[in-house]
Formats: C-alpha cells, sequence, structure tokens
C-alpha cells in the first residue's frame, strides 16, 4: 500500500486523529475484508500530506525469521509472541544448527516488538536459560512464578540480543531474563517499559468492559520495568542510520499519560561485511551487535582453547 512504519496517521476517512482515542483509531482502521479506508499520511522530509486508499484484508504474520551468517553465526528476529512463535523459533534454531560447524554465535532482534502471548515469551526464554526464574508476577496478594527447565536448553554459543524503545511486554520479559542470568549481552536503546499484568472485566450493564492493571511483571532478579524499561549493557542510539519505527524520538511507557508509576559520536555503517544483507548494511545496531557478537564468540573459543 506504501506506507512505512514511521508514517504519522492524520486522518482516517477525513476525521482527525489528533484527539482520537487509540482504540477509537483502530476501530475505524479495522473492517469487513476487501472494503476500504482512507488515511492521510505524513511522512519525515515531506513538506505535505497524502492520502492512501488501503484495502482491508486477513494478513497473516510470519512471526519469526532467521537467516545465516558469516562465521556460522545466526541471526534471529522475532516480530512478535504468537501461538506458534516458539514453534517457529525452534525450527529456526535447528536450521541454523544444521550446517558444518553448527551455530557459533546468535543475534537476536527483539526490536519493535510490541510483545504478545506471554506462555510463548516464556518458552522462548526458556530455550537459552536452563534453570531458575524467568519472570514473576506479583500483584496485592498473589505471587506467581516461571521457571526454566534443563531440557532443550542451548547455552553452548554466545548471544547478544538487540532491543529499542518499541521492544515492549512480553519481548522485555525475554529480555530481561537473558539479562539477569547473564546468557546474553543486550545491545540497542531502553526498551519500552511496559510490565503491567492487565485483567478485562466485563461487559458491564452498559456493555462496556473494564482493564484493570492487577499485577506487575519482575525480572529474576526483581526488577519492575514498568515505565523504566531494560537498559541495554551496551547503548547504541538511535541516529539516520539505525533500522528503526520513526523518524522522531521513540515514545515509551513513561511518556504516556496516567502511565503506573512504581516505588521503586555519530557513526556510519561499517564497509566491509561481506555476505551482509543490504538493510543490514544500514542499521547500526545490527553491524554494531554482529561486532560484538563476533568477539565474544572469539574470546570463548580462545578460551576453550586454554589447557587447565
Amino acid at each position: 500500500a506504501g506506507l512505512k512504519a514511521s508514517d504519522q496517521i492524520l486522518k482516517i476517512d477525513g476525521e482527525l486523529t489528533k484527539d482520537m482515542a487509540l482504540m477509537e483509531a483502530i476501530k475505524r482502521l479495522r473492517g469487513p475484508k476487501g472494503t476500504q479506508v482512507t488515511l492521510t499520511i505524513m511522512r519525515k522530509g515531506w513538506s505535505e500530506p497524502k492520502e492512501f486508499s488501503i484495502t482491508r484484508d486477513v494478513i497473516p504474520i510470519a512471526s519469526v525469521k532467521h537467516e545465516r551468517l558469516p562465521d556460522n553465526l545466526g541471526y534471529i528476529r522475532i516480530k512478535s509472541f504468537q501461538e506458534s512463535t516458539a514453534q517457529d523459533l525452534e525450527k529456526a534454531l535447528r536450521d541454523l544448527e544444521g550446517v558444518p560447524g553448527g551455530l557459533r554465535g546468535l543475534l537476536l532482534d527483539l526490536r519493535n516488538n510490541p510483545g504478545g502471548l506471554l506462555p510463548q515469551a516464556i518458552e522462548v526464554a526458556d530455550k537459552f536459560v536452563g534453570d531458575g526464574l524467568i519472570v514473576y508476577t506479583e500483584g496485592r496478594r498473589e505471587r506467581k512464578e516461571y521457571r526454566a527447565h534443563a531440557e532443550g536448553t542451548r547455552s553452548q554459543f554466545p548471544m547478544v540480543v538487540l532491543v529499542n524503545g518499541g521492544s515492549a511486554s512480553a519481548s522485555e520479559i525475554v529480555a530481561g531474563a537473558l539479562q539477569d542470568h547473564r546468557r546474553a549481552l543486550l545491545l540497542g536503546s531502553p526498551t519500552f517499559g511496559k510490565g503491567s499484568v492487565q485483567s478485562i472485566y466485563g461487559p458491564l450493564e452498559d456493555g462496556s468492559g473494564l482493564r484493570l492493571t492487577v499485577a506487575l511483571y519482575y525480572t529474576p532478579k526483581g526488577r519492575n520495568i514498568q515505565a523504566k524499561g531494560i537498559v541495554p549493557d551496551v547503548r547504541v542510539e538511535e541516529d539516520e542510520w539505525e533500522y528503526k519505527p520513526s523518524g522522531k524520538r521513540v515514545v515509551r511507557e513513561k511518556d504516556l499519560s496516567r502511565h503506573i508509576e512504581t516505588n521503586k559520536e555519530k557513526k556510519s555503517p561499517q564497509d566491509g561485511e561481506a555476505g551482509l544483507a543490504e538493510e543490514h548494511m544500514k542499521d547500526i545496531q545490527f553491524l554494531r551487535g554482529l561486532e560484538l557478537l563476533k568477539g565474544l564468540t572469539l574470546f570463548q573459543n580462545a578460551g576453550a582453547g586454554r589447557s587447565p
């Protein structure tokens, strides 16, 4: 349709979105398959808005994609946590491992992943963490823990996880677990900060419902990410070279009104990276993550080569 992730929707079928509630905007965008909706779009670099006519359809989205990188390194991007995400991740890992020399290091991309199903996020983290807590929730009356299992754990290769302000909720749970267990190094910018558990009650007498926050998520070390997010081990800030959802500053949970409070040198892409897709060559966070992963792999190999 010609739309991009950084586009600002100014109007939906002629109605201004400036004072429109999020759910109202979503309701206006959705509709029967085959019908059309007209969007007035503003994009960075444009002098004036443009209109796009979009035909509604059911669009299947693959939540996991992967590719082999040079030197037996692998890249996996998880776009969201859907019903089959953990299963698709397992297939991707087996494909990356099924080459001579196996998988020597993994770059896991959780950027712009808005979250999704909690059980899938737990299964994903469980593939890389052998024991202990993955995450726990705590409300007024109850604490619920989710733990890792040793079976099927992949702990033999180093990992770097890419995160940014678009990484939220379930993706923050995975990132926080891998960071707390020191299973992976996180690189990028702070995550969104969506750490609340919500339940929907209804329908009420007037047909409406009530969305109520009943608990908060905590990482294995007891960090609550609500409105704070996960801070990466290596910060690579967004700039014009980065693959990012917006040309403007990323909006995080703490920037939203009524969010839940808790108590508690510009660089250009590297040249000479043989075998990388063009999109990666323009992605500074990817390139820095790959650099870091290569260093971790060399360090691991050097340590394995030492005699006791």
